[in-house]
């Protein structure tokens, strides 16, 4: 068993949860949203189906989740976050994040209670790794 900075215990043979998440800033605000059930808040995007390139993934994602159409080939990798998955009992996260223009305007949809526009004020907010 692997100790994690937040003191739970988890496998050491879990691989790191894999998920794409986009960008969007506009006037200075970073977009998060919060899904149902849930306190904080995310960065837009999800996992991987199987056979999907990463660019594929969050494409999909943005439109199932907030109605927006972003090409896969729009999308630009910006950096990559390694850091702990909230919410997963230590279990890493590997998450690739993206910027790109999208068709439309962003709102909650499927599993997106709510959707916020971000400063540097408001990183209490969200998941850790926003921070």
């Amino acid at each position: 068993m692997a100790r994690t900075r937040g003191g739970s215990a988890v496998s050491a043979v879990l691989p790191a949860l894999e998920s794409v998440s986009w960008l969007c800033v506009r006037d200075g605000r970073l977009l998060a949203v919060r899904t149902h059930g849930r306190e904080v808040f995310y960065l837009p995007g999800g996992k991987l189906e199987p056979g999907e390139s990463g660019p594929q993934a969050l494409s999909r994602e943005l439109s199932e989740e907030l109605g927006v159409e972003v090409a896969p080939a729009a999308l630009t990798e910006a950096f990559v976050v390694e850091d702990v998955a909230h919410g997963q009992d230590g279990r890493r996260l590997h998450m690739t994040c993206y910027t790109g223009e999208a068709a439309g305007e962003p709102a909650p949809g499927r599993e997106i209670a709510e959707l916020d526009w971000f400063g540097v004020a408001d990183a209490h907010r969200g998941a850790p790794a926003m921070g």
